[in-house]
Parts: C-alpha cells; structure tokens; sequence
C-alpha cells in the first residue's frame, strides 16, 4: 500500500438547508436517552420546531422560524453535555492589500455566531473559517464579507478546473495593472514634464506661458492628472473611501487621501486661487499623478513576486497529465483527465506522465517519482506495484488500474497539504495583528498633526508646506510590508520544502522545528531499512527448527509489522506450509497472538513473554549475545511454553550516518527511541554515533522518553514510521513521520518526509531555520522603514537643518517596501541545499 496518499484536504462545510430547515451533526451521543436530552433541549430553544435526531446518523434536524435561532440551538446541544464538531470553510477574498485589510476581515468574521476562529492570509488572498458544523451557513460568510467591502469568491478544492480558474484571475488581474501602470505612466509624464522642465531647461516656463497663457500649463495638467486619477487611480478611490466612511480605513484610503488632497489643492490653485492666501496657489498635480504611478508600478511588482511565491505549487499542478488514454474493450481513446473514474484502465507510454493514482495490472518500467519524493533515480514498477499520478513514465509501456482521482491523488493532496500551510499564522503573527490594527488610524491622526503643526510653526506661507508634509505622511506610511512580511516567507519556504520531498502540515511547524534542540529517532524503518531478514532461529528442547518455523510464519503473516515479513519470508524459502490462523490479536509494541492449527502461538520480546507468564531464561544468554551483535530477538512460545528464540538483522538505511552527523554537526543532540531490545538498539546506535538510547519501550514508554528527553536537552523532534510512533509522534514539539510509513504516524505528524531518506530531515530544519530568519528580516525592514520614514516625512529633522520629503519620494519608498520584503521572500526559492546557517 501507499502511504504517501494519508493526506486528508479539509472538509467542505454544511450549511443549513434551504426552507428554514437545519441539519447539525452532534458528537458523543450513545444511546437512545441521548437523543432524547437533544430533542427535549432543542424543542425548547425559541424558534425551533420538527425536531429530529438521529442515533444512527449522529445528526439533528430541526425547522428554523427565524435565522438568528442558530446561536441558541448550538447553546442548547452544549447545555446536554454534547458537542458539535467543527470543521473549516475556506473562502477567496478580493480587494485586500494591506495587513489592515486582514484584520478587518478576520475581525468581521470571527464576530458572527458559532465561529471559532478565523485566519485571513494576505498573500494567498483567503480566509479559513473554523465554525461548528451545519451551523454557519456559507451565504452568510459572504455577506458578512461583502459587508466588509470585500468580495468573496469559492475556493475550488485543489487539482480541478476551478484552481486554474483562479490561476487564470490572478493573470488576469496582474494583466489589468500592467494597463494600468502603462497607461498612468503615459499620462504622468506630461504632468512631470510640464512642472518640472523650467528646473532643467532655461526658458521652458516662459515658452509655456508665451504658447499657452499664464494659466495654461496648470490647466492641462489639472486635465491629465484628472485622466489619471479618474481612470488607473480609480480603485484607491473606489476601495479606500468607503473604507474611510465606514470606519475602517486601509492603505486604499491613505493613498485617496494623499492623491485626493494633492489634487483638490492643485484644482483649487488653477481654478479659483483666489481662494488661497497671497502666495500659496502652487500645483501638486505631478505629486498627485506620480503617487497614483508609482504605487500602482508597486502593486504590480508585488503581483508579480505574488505570482512566483507561489510557484512551486504551480508547477506540482501543471504535472497532472490534461488526458488520459483510456483502455476499453482493448481500444485507446484519449480523454480529458477529469473524465478518469476509479477502475478505469489507462495506457501510460514511455515519457507520459501518470493520469492518476493507481496500480500497475500490464507491462514493466522505471518511473521517475521525483516530484513526490524527491529522488532523482527512477523506480522499477512491474504488475501490483503503486504508481502516482503526476510522476513519469520514462522507458517502458504500462497498463494502470485507476485507484484514486480527483481530490483524492497523492497530487491534490500534497497541494491542499502545502496550501494549509501556507494559509496557516505563526505565533509572531499575532504582535504584527495587533500593531496594524491601530496603524492606518494613527497615520491619519500623525499626518493631521504634521499638517497643524507646520501650518501653527512653518515659515510663511506654511499652507502649501503643511499639505505637502501631510501628504507624505500618509503616503509613505507602508502596512503592505507588515502584512507581507510573514505569509509571503511560508508560502515560499513551505513551496519549496514541497520540492524537496517535505511537507509542512501546518505553518507552526516551521517556528517549532526551528526551535527544536534534540532529534530522536525510531529505529525500525527510520535508521534502518524495515526489511530485516531472519539471521538465526534456536529452538528449545524438543522442538524441530522447521516446526517453530512454520508456526511463526503461520501467525505473522497476519501481521504487517517488517520483522512479520522477514519470517514469512524465510519460511517460504524453505517451502514450510502454512497453516489455519485464528483468534489474530496485535499488541502494539509487544507482539502478536493467535491460534495456529488450534495451538496458542505467541511471539514477541522478552517483556511480553512475561507479561504472558512465560519463561525464556533457557535461551536468555543467547539472546543477550545476539543483541550485542545489533540483533532483535524475539521468542517464540506454543501452548504456554517457550518453543523458539528467532532473530533478525535490519540493514541500516543509507545516508542515515550521514544525516546523524549533520544534525551533529548542526549543534543538535540525536537520540533513539524504540520498542526493539537494548543490545539490537545500541548496536546500530553505535554504528550511527548515536549516544542516547532508550530501548524496549512500549508506545507509552516512548511518550515518556520524549518527556523525558525534553527535560533534559529543551523542545523535542520525533521521526518515526509506525503505528506505536504515533503516540510520540503526537507527544513531540514537532513530529516527523516517513511518508512510506503508516496511515496513523503521516496523520500523527506535522511534518511529512516524502520519501525514506533522513537528509530529508536535515533540509526540514534548515528549511525552517531559513524561513524564520527570512521572517525576522522582513518584520525588521517592514517596521524599520515606518518607524524610521514617517517622521521624515512630517519634516521632524527640518528644524535641524534635515530634508523635507517630497510625496513624490515617499510614494516611490512605499512602494519599494512591499517589493523589498517580496523579494527578500523569494531568496528562500534557493534554499535547503545545504546546512542552515
């Protein structure tokens, strides 16, 4: 089986249904007294009535008379004692460009009934909304965004036609400011070109008024630069005073005010000047038409870097095949890949890709699965072999069976698995949250003081200079970069850590795995290859060798355990029968009992032979001599008595000495937790340079050496493979499961290593080291900059013979901020080649 596919995408949520009836899921109902509480409290709520609830389907249906009854009936179900379990609605947002955008949206929404939580990502321009279910309708979600003055858009689940829809939109809209940036540009120039040519061409002025009067220059610019902000600078109007009248202003409000203020003087100053004080009818049409030019040319460098953020992820999408050669009746047709159905019978030819996931029924090759694993050598694939979709048929012709599609691939899950991430908030999210809350608001009021400050203590005539230094306050003024300065860092680090083969399940993970100061290890199927093969087998007295055989292998071919499979294996190779097996019953991190041919059969370590009340001091010594050869003995009893002492060897995986001693060489402390016998343990440990070691420790026992371990070196990352992992798995800082493992350890984990190689292990942390710093830097320059800029811009240094900004300037540095930490982000696309610094 493959188990790279336990990469469950999040849940669509329910809404009520239409004609006031709601449907709500409720958990930890047992009985039939259960749902009668439920019934009784719901029939009590106001408003509610035709209550229905259902032990067999865990849901409730009730008739709504009012929509605003949903609050009180969740209420109710917690007043029973039960629950309603939540799940998460994701939704596209278009219109943000600020981190006071985000707030606003997630402020909005987290104030609606029987919503959780909310994370709004500017950089993935969506929001995830985690609610109780059946109990928060979408439509409402939407409203309450368009409310916001936001529009809302349906996130289509990852791999369909709905992705590149939005692809599409985003290209569309990256089209539109190009336009518009050209277009502004076009019609800026003439503006700067008419203000300005007397400063660089002697007579320029004086021509200007000889051809077009004394007032003509001003009017032609009061024409463009009415052009500019009427046509491209539309949309800081159209978002940004709404905004302001609503209470909620954002960067579209500061860039209305700045440019609305620039111009409405200059209009004044050419239309009626008489209205202005005696000298101070001066024109700032090419202050108001360049803050449009140049904000607009940063938006567009912002979309730009946006669209490569996230490009790793575009390029897993582009993998899936368009079509696929469908196999009917021996006859190929080609269809569209979508058109694929579960045991449908596809035709892959050398150099095609995969169509989708499935096994192999006809025909041999070698695949290059790099894209999911990041192994660069092709993978030999023959009849009952996984292949995935996406990966690369290179030399061979192959028949498949469709297994998988759609949503369900290994594909669209690594994608919905990367896009969670990439949507998820670190903790140091929440300072940035808290100051952007309040910025846009305190620009305005520091850029109404520089105003009446210049205008109380400014030189005559202060009027024109205190607008220009109110204008450049509120221009320069940057919550773009705060907003950017975490997501666009993990949309980059987690894209790319995708391309190495590792998956962050969660954007935590990335703050947690830096943090991390020990590494411990699983050892079966993580240090070492998972395929032990038997090395010796020592019968007790009176007991035939191939008997014990054949009754061990009868009981472990039950189990899917490697050590199971490497006696199986040697049975076979001896042609031992097999045998009738009952009563199978797995004790994790113990053994395995049953009946074989109507025999009690037990096999396991010398721990569970004593819980069993069974003595194994007969064959003690041998087995303490095998374990100093880096052996695992297991005993096998019959009918009560010891039978057998059976021992195999698990070669070491290659490259895991190497990963040993560059997280050594890192300043991390290496361990080794596992269930196997001290001596097996300790000798591969040795051979690994690994000086700690806990050994022969149940699932429990491994919670507790991670506790304990924590204690001693600081916060914990677990790699394992197994089902008795996952407990450690859940109970470490940050857990890490091989992606070849198990169904229960990948859901364990927060972090997926695609394929089995422990250097995937060293790239994680300096992936997550990179990503970190790449975030500190950001935050740095993005508060820096506001910190360092506004009060140049509101001339604070003038007084001490500093200069005065220009709003021109301060426009130009905004921009540029957004660009900067973009770019900075985008370094990270270069990252996880090497040791982290």
């Amino acid at each position: 089986m493959d188990n790279r596919a336990n990469l469950t995408p999040p849940v669509p949520a329910l809404a009520p249904d239409t004609g006031g009836r709601l449907t709500v899921p409720i958990a930890g109902m047992h009985c039939a007294s259960c749902t009668g509480r439920v019934e009784r409290a719901l029939a009590a709520v106001p408003g509610v009535s035709d209550v229905a609830v259902n032990l067999a389907t865990g849901r409730a249906t009730v008739s709504l008379t009012h929509p605003g009854a949903t609050e009180a009936v969740a209420a109710a179900i917690a007043r029973t004692g039960f629950t309603v379990p939540e799940t998460t609605t994701t939704l596209g947002i278009d219109g943000m460009t600020c981190a006071s955008c985000t707030g606003r949206v997630e402020r909005g929404l987290a104030a609606l009934p029987n919503v959780a939580g909310v994370s709004v990502n500017l950089a993935t321009g969506r929001a995830s909304i985690r609610h109780a279910e059946g109990l928060v309708d979408r439509a409402a979600l939407e409203a309450a965004i368009r409310r916001l003055g936001y529009e809302p858009r349906s996130e289509a689940p990852s791999g369909t036609p709905g992705r590149a829809a939005r692809r599409a939109r985003q290209d569309a809209e990256a089209a539109h400011l190009r336009r518009d940036v050209s277009l502004a540009a076009l019609l800026a120039l003439p503006v700067v070109v008419l203000d300005m040519g007397g400063h660089l061409v002697p007579g320029f002025h004086a021509w200007l008024q000889a051809a077009f009067g004394p007032a003509g220059s001003g009017w032609i610019q009061a024409c463009l630069a009415t052009l500019i902000l009427a046509g491209p600078g539309r949309r800081f109007f159209r978002q940004g005073i709404p905004a302001l009248l609503r209470g909620h202003p954002d960067m579209n409000a500061l860039v209305a005010l700045g440019a609305g203020a620039a111009y409405l003087y200059s209009l004044v100053s050419v239309v009626v000047p008489g209205w202005l004080p005696a000298g101070t009818a001066h024109l700032y049409f090419e202050a108001a038409s360049l803050i449009v030019t140049l904000i607009l040319l940063g938006r567009m460098l912002e979309a730009r870097a946006k669209g490569r953020t996230g490009a790793a992820i575009a390029r897993l999408i582009d993998l899936a095949p368009k079509t696929a050669r469908l196999v009917r009746d021996g006859v190929e047709a080609e269809v569209a890949q979508e058109a694929l159905r579960v045991g449908d019978r596809v035709r892959v030819r050398p150099g095609e890709r995969i169509a989708a996931d499935g096994a192999v029924v006809e025909g041999t090759s070698y695949v290059d699965e790099s894209m999911v694993t990041g192994e660069s050598v092709p993978v030999a694939k023959a009849p009952g072999d996984a292949v995935t979709g996406g990966t690369l048929n290179t030399n061979g012709s192959v028949d498949l069976l469709v297994e998988r599609i759609g949503a369900e691939t290994v594909l669209a899950r690594i994608v919905a698995m990367v896009e969670a991430a990439q949507g998820a908030k670190l903790p140091i999210q929440a300072l940035v949250d808290r100051v952007t809350l309040r910025f846009v608001p305190a620009v305005m009021g520091l850029s109404a003081l520089t105003f009446l400050g210049w205008l109380a203590l400014g030189p005559s005539p202060a009027l024109g200079v205190a607008i220009v230094n109110a204008i450049a306050v509120l221009i320069i003024a940057c919550p773009c970069a705060m907003g950017l300065a975490t997501p666009t860092a993990i949309m980059v680090g987690t894209g790319r850590a995708a391309e190495r083969g590792v998956l962050f399940r969660s954007g935590t993970a990335l703050q947690g795995l830096r943090d991390v100061k020990l590494v411990a290890f699983d050892k079966t199927g993580t240090l070492t290859q998972g395929r032990p093969s038997l090395t010796d087998l020592e019968p007790a007295p009176g007991i035939a060798p191939d008997a014990a055989l054949r009754l061990a292998a009868a009981l472990e071919s039950r189990s899917e355990h490697p050590v199971a499979g490497a006696i199986v294996a040697a049975a076979r190779a001896r042609g031992l029968a097999g045998g009738v097996v009952t009563a199978v019953e797995a004790r994790a991190g113990y053994g395995i009992t049953g009946r074989v041919d109507d025999r009690a059969v037990a096999i396991g370590a010398r721990r569970y032979m004593e819980r069993l009340g069974i003595g194994v001091e007969v064959l003690a010594g041998k087995a303490a001599g095998l374990e100093r050869a880096g052996r695992s003995p297991l005993y096998l009893a019959v009918d009560g008595r010891l039978a057998a002492l059976i021992a195999v060897a698990d070669p070491i995986k290659p490259g895991a000495a190497e990963a040993v001693a560059s997280l050594r060489a890192q300043g991390l402390a290496v361990a080794m937790v596992t269930g196997d016998a001290r001596g097996a343990a300790e000798g591969v440990a040795r051979q690994l340079g690994i000086d700690t070691v806990s050994a022969e420790l149940p699932p429990g026992g491994k919670v507790e050496a991670v506790r304990a371990l924590r204690a001693r070196f600081g916060p914990v990352a677990f790699v394992g493979d197994g089902i008795n992992d996952a407990p450690a798995l859940a109970e470490a800082d940050v857990g890490l499961a091989i992606g070849t493992g198990t169904d229960i350890a990948v859901e364990s984990a927060e972090v997926v290593l695609m394929a089995g190689d422990l250097a995937r292990i060293v790239t994680a942390i300096h992936l997550s080291r990179a990503v970190m710093r790449t975030i500190r830097q950001n935050l740095f320059w993005a508060f820096a900059y506001n910190i360092a800029l506004i009060p140049v811009a509101a001339g604070l240094l003038a007084p001490f013979g500093g200069p005065l900004l220009s709003p021109i300037l301060a426009a130009g540095a905004m921009a540029l901020s957004s660009v900067f930490v973009l770019g900075n982000a985008l370094r990270l696309r270069r990252a996880g080649g090497g040791a982290a610094a």
